[in-house]
Parts: structure tokens; C-alpha cells; sequence
């Protein structure tokens, strides 16, 4: 088997919390490897969501292109599945090209996605998913989460009793196949890909110094204009707050604001602590991963050390 793997053509995965400096590491190895990039990125995906996402410049769009940016209208929604299936046309597509995909972001659902494969789920049941809505405006999400404590104990450990996303897929998912969402997790197997993982992470070697870095690009959003850029899409009309789109991190804070769910200096105060929740959620997520190659984000000798486990690829 590992024989096997050796033959097969490589693929790069940089992956990171938010503010680590993905995009960057993902450009330069462009610069010394005949490299082309896919976006991992769940807001990325959205037209005119370019500050609040970090998407890069126009002018880095230019340089270093990146497929599956500015794919999507933010009215429309982008599944893991969905997100699977065009990862893997694109990376062939680049490797019929003789080149190598480097695959840069931070959802790390899409990462795991295209690399274990998908759990075969039912479809939603909108019916079904007005009930649950209608119980949980009666009596509170938290009580959504007991419920599904009876029925899956362990799908319930894993989710928070106020993610109210998750809670109502997973009680669906087990009152429509009568088998718990977390069976459905087990058996899911690892997808036999046709190329080889080369997964590279990267983080601050100090948790106080992302926090820092995630604050100060909250910072540097606000100033260039995310407010703007959110009040665009809040005039539209045909946007609210439960679309996939707006409840990315600082795009639903700010929707809150124009709400008027809190002020100002609140929204900023909550959006920089959602960031570093997302920060947190992403960095555990990576300790999970086998194999993984861990890079301090402000070495000096960051690059040389990416290409030093990206080398093989070119073989």
C-alpha cells in the first residue's frame, strides 16, 4: 500500500486557522513550484464578499489564480458535497496539466470532505424541519438538544445545545433513517483517492499571537471599508441572516449591528471573538489530523520549510 501512495501524484493541502497566513505561504510556493491553487473556502465562494472573507486582491487574483473564488452569488448556497465533487474536477484537471494542486484555506469541513469522503445523509425534509424550528421557538434549542441526547447520546456530545444548525440536521437525520447521524459518521469510510496528501498546517507558535493577528485584520477590515461592503449586500433585499453567505464570521456580526442587535463597538468586540472561536475550532480540528505538518507561521525560514515537504511533488 504505501508503494501504492509513492506512485501516485501528489497534492498540497495548507491549511491553517484564520489570520495564519495561508494565502501568502500558497503564493509563494507558486513561485518556486509549477503550482496552480484551489480555494478551500466557504465564504470565499461569494461574489462581492472580498474584505470580510481576507480574499485576495485583484491584483494577487491576477498573479496567483485561484479557482473556486467568486463562484457563487451570496443568495446561493455551497454544500461539503458539492465542494468535494469540484475539488477533485479541478485538481484533475491541473494535474492533466502536468502541474500540482495546492489546495489553501481554512474550512477544514472541505478539507476532511475531500479527503474521508461524505456519509450518505437524507435529504432534508422541510416539513419535517418546520417542526423542529416550531419546537425550538417554543422551548429553546437547549431543549432540542436534550431531545436529541435521547436519541443519540453521542452525536449530542459533539454539538453545543445553542448550534442550532447542527442540532436540527442531526435530529433529523435520526428521526428520518432511524439511525443516528454519529452511526452514520462511523461508517464513513476514507475515500480511495488517486493522488497523495501532502498536508501541510500552519500556526503562531504562540496562541497570544494569533489572537493579536485575528484582531489587528478586524481591524484593518473595518478601516477598508467591510461595513461598506456588508451594507451592499444588506440593500439588496433578498439576503437575511439564516443564509449560509451571512452567517459567516464578521458578516453576521455586522448584519446584527444593522439590526440593531447592539452597536457598533459591540459588533467589532463580538466579531473579533467569533474569529478567534472559528481560530479555535480550526486549530482542533488540525491536532485530529494524522500525519499532519505542522509550520511556525513567522519563521523566518517558513518557505524553505514548506518547500522542503512539497518537494516531492515535483518527482
Amino acid at each position: 500500500m504505501q508503494s501504492q501512495a509513492k506512485n501516485k501524484p501528489k497534492v498540497i493541502f495548507v491549511m491553517g486557522p484564520t489570520a495564519s497566513g495561508k494565502t501568502d505561504l500558497a503564493m509563494r510556493l507558486c513561485d518556486h513550484l509549477p503550482c496552480e491553487l484551489i480555494s478551500v473556502d466557504s465564504a470565499m465562494v461569494y461574489r462581492d464578499m472580498d474584505i470580510g472573507t481576507a480574499k485576495p486582491t485583484s491584483d494577487e487574483l491576477n498573479a496567483y489564480p485561484h479557482r473556486l473564488v467568486d463562484i457563487l452569488d451570496p443568495a446561493e448556497a455551497y454544500s461539503a458535497a458539492q465542494f468535494r465533487e469540484d475539488a477533485l474536477a479541478q485538481i484533475a484537471d491541473i494535474q492533466q496539466a502536468d502541474r500540482i494542486p495546492v489546495l489553501v484555506g481554512g474550512t477544514m469541513l472541505y478539507f476532511n470532505a475531500l479527503q474521508q469522503g461524505l456519509a450518505a445523509l437524507p435529504e432534508a425534509d422541510p416539513e419535517l424541519r418546520a417542526r423542529v424550528e416550531a419546537e425550538a421557538a417554543e422551548r429553546g434549542w437547549p431543549a432540542i438538544h436534550a431531545r436529541l441526547a435521547e436519541l443519540d447520546p453521542e452525536g449530542a456530545r459533539r454539538l453545543k445545545p445553542t448550534d442550532s444548525q447542527r442540532l436540527q440536521r442531526a435530529l433529523e437525520v435520526v428521526l428520518l433513517t432511524g439511525k443516528p447521524i454519529s452511526e452514520h459518521w462511523r461508517e464513513q469510510a476514507e475515500a480511495d483517492l488517486p493522488f497523495e496528501i501532502i498536508p501541510i498546517a500552519l500556526a503562531p507558535a504562540e496562541r497570544s499571537r494569533l489572537h493579536q493577528r485575528i484582531e489587528q485584520r478586524f481591524d484593518i477590515m473595518l478601516k477598508s471599508g467591510f461595513e461598506e461592503e456588508v451594507r451592499r449586500l444588506w440593500e439588496r433585499g433578498d439576503l437575511h441572516a439564516g443564509m449560509p453567505s451571512i452567517r459567516c464570521v464578521g458578516y453576521r456580526q455586522m448584519w446584527s449591528y444593522f439590526s440593531g442587535d447592539y452597536d457598533r463597538e459591540t459588533m467589532r468586540y463580538k466579531g473579533v471573538v467569533a474569529t478567534r472561536q472559528l481560530a479555535k475550532r480550526q486549530l482542533t480540528w488540525l491536532r485530529g489530523w494524522e500525519g499532519v505538518h505542522w509550520l511556525e507561521s513567522e519563521s523566518s525560514n517558513l518557505v524553505s520549510d514548506a518547500l522542503k515537504l512539497s518537494d516531492p511533488a515535483v518527482i
